[in-house]
């Protein structure tokens, strides 16, 4: 299982991706702290408390060939932005899915997570030859599901009672994915719209 997403560092337009580490820490707690992420029952931004524990689970996940998470970083400053990550890793059938997504909310609606979610759709589709990207998100995370299809994916369905929010509700899961054969034409979208002026 481990070893299909070896680390890497991803970079373009300002933005670098590197695999998240214990060092990441301190940055992880103050971008959450920026627009009290933790508060949104529909994501999984860890409370400033439980920041160190979270990392710790992602590498345990990594360890396990499960999930591979990237610290988002200010490729200038190397601040840390937020955190994303290649989770349900199937080598079998060359397949990954991206989530557990945050960024600071100065970072919301600019060009970072379209940045970001090019390098890794780039990585995934040229690099590992994966023959799909896939995306899930709670059925309620609404501002998720327009930004997974600004991206180009396409919404496969919908897998009820799936699993738990943070607050002990239980949730419908939105299953989104993207074909090899999209990923050119997506591509080629998600370029122009980060090279139009804005």
């Amino acid at each position: 299982m481990e070893g299909f997403v070896q680390p890497v560092e991803l970079q373009d337009r300002g933005v670098r991706l590197v695999p998240l580490a214990l060092a990441h820490e301190d940055g992880l707690r103050t971008a959450a702290a920026d627009g009290e992420l933790w508060n949104l029952r529909v994501t999984s931004v860890p409370e400033p408390h439980e920041t160190r524990a979270y990392i710790e689970t992602a590498l345990q996940m990594r360890a396990m060939g499960q999930r591979f998470a990237f610290a988002v970083t200010d490729a200038a400053s190397g601040t840390v932005l937020g955190s994303t990550s290649y989770h349900d890793i199937l080598p079998a059938v060359k397949r990954v899915e991206i989530g557990y997504t945050w960024y600071a909310r100065r970072c919301q609606r600019t060009h970072v997570n379209t940045t970001a979610k090019l390098l890794m759709m780039r990585h995934a589709f040229e690099t590992l030859g994966c023959h799909v990207v896939g995306w899930r998100t709670d059925n309620f995370n609404f501002a998720s599901q327009r930004a997974i299809e600004r991206l180009g994916a396409r919404k496969d369905g919908v897998i009820r009672g799936h699993a738990l929010r943070r607050d002990g509700t239980i949730r419908d899961t939105v299953m989104y994915s993207l074909t090899q054969g999209e990923w050119p034409e997506v591509k080629a979208q998600l370029l122009y719209l980060l090279d139009k002026p804005r």
